[in-house]
């Protein structure tokens, strides 16, 4: 885990997708780890306006997909989440904690994310 800021462009570049504004917006709201299931419940809830157990398999298997291969990677990689593949758990690293004023403002522009 990284000691150095993460770049405000990286910051940026990360919450240029829905998908992953919501997954950081759930992680701050819970403040723990939250599980592949949760988040692609929050996306169907976001993006689709229906609970998961209401949402289509097709568009339930198209957001784990694209968590497991694109959204979640990429978080992980600029270092704001940890990723237990096995496990299935997404857990925010101590740099969303130092990026909050960034990640506070930028989500707050998406007036459809819950209020962190």
């Amino acid at each position: 885990m990284s000691e150095i800021p993460i770049p405000f462009d990286t910051v940026l570049d990360v919450c240029g997708h829905k998908h992953r504004r919501i997954v950081l917006a759930t992680l701050a709201n819970q403040q723990q780890s939250v599980s592949k299931t949760d988040l692609t419940s929050a996306i169907a809830k976001h993006n689709h306006h229906m609970p998961l157990a209401e949402t289509a398999d097709e568009i339930v298997t198209q957001i784990q997909t694209s968590l497991q291969h694109v959204h979640l990677p990429k978080l992980a990689e600029a270092g704001f989440i940890q990723y237990d593949l096995e496990g299935q758990v997404v857990e925010p690293t101590a740099q969303v904690g130092r990026e909050e004023s960034h990640l506070s403002a930028i989500l707050a522009m998406d007036s459809e994310l819950p209020t962190i």
